[in-house]
């Protein structure tokens, strides 16, 4: 049976951009999914990446176009100047990660929710509330946003180390059993084509 290991940051448009898309080439293909929420600043402080304000005017204008198409591409409600980013991404995180490891919901649907929660609804994902609101919606216990911090915080931090020694340097990556790596939403497509045989 196929894996995937699914890297991301809860803040990140271009994990939202993404939709169910992954859990739908997972299922295609008999495919199991960890989801593995990150420290995107340590990862960028590792691989060279910049974090968006200390990037050029010309990337940041580009990458404004580029949610634009994108968002005109998946049909997917986007707020591209969210009210609520940047926002702290770790609590969000740890409630995903206590989630897995409890079950009894949706995990794919959890972060799907957190995500739309930021570039869609224009509510703040640090917020406990919004993230208990998340964890309810997606049929888990929304006390996990309380009773998983601490193994949340653990495991967002072995991620972090886990992706800068597999070389993440975006979000979202997608990694295989194989080590195949695909960065960004937009290469799903070839994900799916691995997954097939015919890529």
């Amino acid at each position: 049976m196929p894996h995937i290991d699914y890297y991301f940051v809860t803040i990140s448009p271009w994990a939202y951009l993404a939709g169910d898309r992954l859990e739908r080439i997972a299922a295609a293909h008999g495919a199991t999914v960890t989801y593995k929420p990150l420290d995107m600043g340590r990862v960028f402080a590792a691989t060279g990446g910049l974090p968006l304000g200390q990037r050029s005017e010309a990337r940041r204008a580009y990458r404004l176009q580029e949610l634009r198409r994108a968002q005109v591409k998946t049909g997917l409600p986007l707020n591209i100047h969210a009210a609520h980013f940047p926002t702290n991404p770790a609590p969000s995180s740890y409630a995903i990660v206590a989630a897995q490891q409890a079950g009894g919901g949706d995990i794919g649907a959890l972060v799907r929710h957190v995500l739309a929660a930021c570039w869609a609804e224009e509510r703040n994902i640090a917020e406990d509330a919004v993230i208990r609101d998340c964890l309810t919606r997606a049929g888990f216990d929304p006390a996990l946003a309380d009773s998983g911090l601490l193994a949340g915080a653990v495991a967002y931090e072995a991620n972090t180390e886990e992706a800068i020694t597999r070389g993440v340097f975006g979000s979202p990556f997608y990694i295989t059993d194989t080590d195949e790596r695909f960065w960004g939403q937009d290469r799903l497509d070839d994900l799916d084509a691995h997954l097939s045989g015919r890529l």
